[in-house]
């Protein structure tokens, strides 16, 4: 391979023109034989060879993807310079040139789409391709960095690439996914304060129910975004524990005894993350039990936020024949037809992308039946499925929060609805008994009466109702309160 500089940006993907018009080539060589290349591509022969077998959907891996694996190819030149194991000026231009790449100056130049070979080994030797040409262009043509012996030492993509897509989704959750949710359980939190003096009707089974503080319906909110974060973790926890250092099977043939804890120490230094090496390469590189169990976390969180959504959504239906106890922001018009119309928009868009959490996680499951024997092969698009559902939910969660929950604001109609409450009758049980409180609720329901004029009339002192019924009190514990119930 022959060193080149960068290029300006294009697209690999497209099909060569006739050869009038078509770009000029060079001739690279692999060890299928001769394969003709774009001139100014930095990558080589393989890599031209999977452009053309995977015309499938024009999908690459993400930028995220890129930086995890050139962060490891990095640490790798690194690592074997210290065991001996490469010339520290090689080792030097391949670290220079992978921390090129995972800053994003080169990304035009992975054009592999996702659906391909199902170990991700196209996309290795695309990096380690690019990776090579680019440290033999540093050394000035002294010296021909080669993209197996070099880049790819101690290496297989076997253990790389797993690494790779576990990496990638721990700095994605570390980056983006936990500061959003935190921004979410913020404006949560901040509204759970702000709305707690407002006294409104609970709904249990979707009907009325004892009365409830709106502020404590946020603070389940917020306990539901304190999990999230938790589990966030949990999953970032499952991910950095990498089959580095395994290499073809989980042996660890062809890489030095020293290279995985050595290699792990620099991208945990690189990433600012817990990395270390598996106790178990057999097992990490042979299933996707990990990025299964990581996404399960992810998924957990996408359906909290979907309960979330949909109760400020249906609080705020209306504004006049819903339920109304809620004016959400107003973002944009709602219809083409209907002048003066608001819809939940910002509530539509997350749970859309909980729709797509969740089909990422069936995508996800059912890659572990590409586990066979030392190998899962279904690892690149579980990759992007993972990534994928990461960075929506952390954009949405941070949309979530700007635009529908820091603009909340409650309006008088849940208050207002306190006193026609059937359920007000809980309160009298302890009182009257749970079936004359019964009968009083099927009355109240039947004449339009409320169940403080029926009681009334059936001789509870006035001091006592106002005790008994007061909306604020059986918002907390105590039988005054109305007792147990479900």
């Amino acid at each position: 391979m022959r060193a080149h500089l960068p290029r300006p940006h294009r697209n690999y993907n497209q099909p060569m023109a006739d050869p009038s018009t078509r770009p000029a080539t060079r001739i690279e060589r692999d060890s299928m034989g001769e394969m003709e290349v774009p001139a100014d591509a930095l990558f080589g022969a393989s890599t031209q060879r999977a452009v053309i077998n995977f015309p499938i959907s024009g999908q690459r891996f993400p930028r995220r993807f890129i930086r995890a694996l050139a962060l490891i190819k990095q640490a790798a030149a690194e690592t074997n310079a210290e065991l001996g194991l490469l010339e520290e000026d090689i080792a030097a231009a391949i670290a220079a040139a992978a921390g090129e790449v995972a800053a994003g100056l080169h990304d035009d130049q992975f054009p592999i789409d996702i659906y391909q070979t199902g170990s991700g080994t196209s996309t290795n030797t695309n990096m380690n391709e690019v990776v090579a040409n680019l440290a033999s262009a540093r050394l000035g043509g002294r010296r021909r960095v080669h993209p197996n012996d070099d880049v790819n030492r101690c290496q297989s993509s076997n253990d790389v690439i797993p690494t790779a897509m576990q990496l990638a989704a721990a700095m994605a959750i570390e980056e983006d996914l936990v500061p959003a949710l935190e921004a979410l359980r913020g404006a949560l939190d901040a509204k759970a304060e702000e709305f707690w003096p407002i006294v409104k009707t609970g709904r249990t089974h979707l009907q009325d129910a004892t009365p409830i503080r709106l502020g404590q319906e946020f603070r389940g909110y917020t306990g539901q975004l304190e999990e999230s974060l938790r589990r966030a973790r949990a999953a970032q926890d499952e991910l950095v524990v990498v089959p580095l250092g395994g290499t073809a099977v989980g042996t660890g043939i062809n890489a030095h005894p020293g290279y995985a804890v050595a290699a792990c120490a620099r991208l945990a230094a690189l990433t600012s993350l817990d990395v270390h090496e598996t106790g178990n390469h057999f097992h990490a590189q042979a299933s996707l039990d990990v990025v299964i169990a990581a996404h399960g976390a992810i998924r957990t969180i996408a359906l909290s936020l979907w309960k979330i959504a949909s109760d400020v959504r249906l609080m705020g239906m209306g504004p006049r024949a819903g339920i109304g106890e809620l004016a959400l922001p107003e973002t944009q018009p709602g219809s083409s037809i209907m002048p003066g119309k608001v819809n939940p928009v910002i509530v539509e868009s997350l749970t859309m992308v909980v729709a797509r959490v969740l089909g990422n996680d069936a995508t996800i499951a059912f890659g572990q039946t590409g586990s066979f024997l030392e190998l899962n092969v279904m690892m690149p698009v579980t990759s992007v499925a993972l990534l994928e559902s990461i960075a929506l939910l952390a954009a949405s969660a941070r949309n979530f929060a700007d635009r529908t929950i820091n603009g909340l604001a409650a309006t008088e109609r849940g208050p207002a609805l306190v006193e026609q409450g059937l359920m007000l009758a809980t309160a009298l049980a302890p009182e009257i008994g749970y079936d004359a409180a019964a009968a009083l609720a099927k009355e109240a329901l039947k004449s339009g009466r409320t169940i403080r004029e029926l009681a009334t009339e059936r001789g509870i002192a006035p001091d006592r109702l106002d005790q008994l019924l007061d909306p604020a009190s059986m918002t907390e514990p105590g039988l005054g309160a109305g007792g147990s119930g479900g």
